[in-house]
């Protein structure tokens, strides 16, 4: 072997030794490694342990804590409160005062006279020591065979006595024994706000007795009655207690068992939104109802108009956007003597015909008229046949105080 074999040998030998030591240390560290990693694993386990085993200790002597304190617990039947009413009580009070009222309205057909159902609701009501029941006039108009039934299943036989179709209030007398008659107190409507609590109970679809809650959701609406013309109803309370088909003639009542109002009619569609005549009205109305069989001193303008808008304010070339247009006046009606005027052309404006060119009215006795609406339902409110009022009205573009004695509205031709 000559010295550069032997050399070769040497360096292989060296080589080898080195990449032993090298894999060795690479193992070596590789084991403390892992050994590391499971000490670590079995530390971690161990103290996760210990901690969920203290948090699962706890959570099971809440549980046991709770346990000993429902053991001790006594259920009561839930009673709900408003303002220190029970609405169960106040229900049980008022039910026994609400009537459902039944009848039949005939109509000719090619099989000759045929009679079809009417129902609708009603309460009873004392006035100068005298019973009677309170319904809407559109519950027995035209109707045969009234009767009236309690709560209590009895039913009587029973007549309309007064009614008033501008209103929609109607008066009934029922041949039933005195201790039938359980009446309610009518409070004024003009303390109610936007936000009370108020009860709707009658008879919806024939569901006698049916009772709902909900708030007033307005004030001073005007709703439209076929029976009543072309004349709205004004002044009425809009709520949201759900009414139906059946509710018509029933009481809106407040929490203290009162009647603010009486359920006459619900928008289509709407979800329950309901419609009610304020108890003033019936407190106003309800003596000549009853002596005289009518009611006629509803005020009267003699004017029709259109709520103002943006959209009309332009197109007239006026900086009013609130207000009662007026479109057309009644020949010798008290605004025509007034000197009040009509509109004289028409227009379309947003693909509505609107005709334009007459007074807005802006005010009335200083009272600022938003709409229709306002203006109507404070003639309603406060004024009478023969009162003196101011209206002030814009009319070319200048600000007019007018005064207007106002009339009492004309009985309405079916025929």
């Amino acid at each position: 072997m000559n010295n550069y074999e032997r050399e070769s040998e040497i360096i292989q030998k060296q080589y080898s030794e080195n990449n032993y030591k090298r894999y060795y240390k690479l193992f070596l560290s590789f084991f403390i490694i892992i050994v590391i990693f499971i000490a670590g694993l079995s530390a971690g386990g161990v103290m996760s342990y210990r901690i969920t085993s203290f948090y699962i200790d706890e959570m099971q002597e809440e549980i046991l804590n709770l346990q000993n304190q429902n053991e001790n617990i006594e259920f009561q039947n839930i009673t709900y409160i408003y303002d220190d009413y029970s609405i169960s009580e106040l229900y049980e009070e008022v039910k026994d005062s609400i009537v459902v009222i039944n009848g039949f309205v005939t109509y000719n057909s090619i099989f000759g006279t045929q009679y079809a159902p009417v129902q609708g609701s009603g309460f009873v009501y004392e006035f100068d020591k005298e019973m009677v029941v309170i319904t809407n006039n559109h519950v027995v108009r035209d109707t045969t065979e009234l009767t009236v039934t309690f709560s209590n299943g009895n039913s009587y036989p029973a007549m309309t006595t007064g009614s008033d179709v501008y209103s929609d209030l109607a008066v009934l007398s029922v041949q039933a024994p005195s201790e039938e008659f359980k009446p309610l107190e009518i409070a004024s409507s003009s303390i109610l706000e936007v936000g009370d609590p108020v009860i709707a109970i009658g008879s919806p679809f024939g569901l006698g007795g049916t009772m709902t809650t909900g708030i007033i959701s307005q004030l001073g609406r005007t709703i439209e009655d076929s029976l009543a013309g072309n004349f709205p109803i004004a002044n009425i309370i809009q709520s949201s207690a759900p009414i139906n088909p059946g509710n018509s003639g029933g009481p809106l009542l407040n929490y203290q068992g009162e009647i603010v109002g009486i359920t006459t009619a619900i928008i289509k569609d709407s979800n329950g939104l309901g419609f009610a005549i304020p108890s003033n009205t019936i407190l106003r109305e309800i003596e000549s109802l009853i002596k005289a069989g009518s009611y006629n001193q509803h005020p009267w303008l003699g004017i029709s108009g259109v709520d103002m808008t943006y959209s009309i304010a332009k197109t007239m070339e006026i900086n009013v956007t609130y207000g009662w247009l007026i479109a057309q006046i009644t020949k010798e009606g008290s605004a025509d003597k007034a000197g009040l005027r009509g509109g004289n052309q028409q227009i379309k404006i947003n693909e509505d015909w609107v005709i334009t060119g007459g007074d807005i009215i802006i005010a009335v006795d200083g009272i600022r008229v938003i709409n229709g609406d306002a203006f109507m339902s404070y003639l309603q409110e406060y004024t009478w046949p023969g009162k003196n009022i101011i209206v002030t009205i814009i009319r070319d573009n200048q600000i007019i105080d007018t005064p207007v004695v106002l009339g009492i509205r004309p009985p309405i031709s079916y025929t």
